[in-house]
């Protein structure tokens, strides 16, 4: 079944917020290979003139998975999620996270169209905003394949 396009595009994604926990913070640091103290040691971090620790800049794509059903817009498509892949990933930061923060998760479908009959692609734009204040953005290639019956 291709891709309403369209439809897509009129799809909303509620805001999400979430509190960064120095825990995950600290855990992802970690799973990356991060030595830097400031992602490690909230007392390392307060030396460096952060509040508490420092999220790693890519931290922030987890934050968009922690909705109760991170795919369902997709789901709201009739998208198979067997013929799904992650293309391609973005982000532009403008200022640090640390732990303590409360970020708003705010994601939008910005294009979908096709290369193929048989391929079409979903680019979504996510915001994430500490209040007012936009801390980072990322856009995130969605490819959709047809699935064989």
């Amino acid at each position: 079944m291709a891709l309403d396009h369209e439809a897509a595009l009129a799809v909303t994604i509620p805001d999400l917020a979430v509190e960064l926990e120095r825990g995950r913070l600290k855990s992802f640091a970690a799973a990356v290979g991060e030595t830097d103290p400031v992602h490690l040691d909230a007392d390392a971090a307060r030396a460096a003139g952060h509040p508490d620790v420092v999220a790693m800049p890519t931290f922030v794509f987890s934050l968009d998975l922690e909705r109760p059903d991170p795919f369902d817009y997709l789901d709201a498509l009739e998208v198979d999620l067997r013929g799904v892949l992650h293309g391609e990933q973005s982000f532009t930061f403008h200022a640090m996270l640390h732990a303590g923060d409360t970020v708003t998760v705010r994601s939008r479908i910005t294009e979908a169209y096709a290369k193929n009959a048989h391929m079409d692609f979903v680019v979504k734009h996510t915001d994430f905003l500490r209040g007012d204040e936009l801390v980072a953005e990322a856009d995130s290639l969605i490819v959709v394949r047809e699935v064989a019956a």
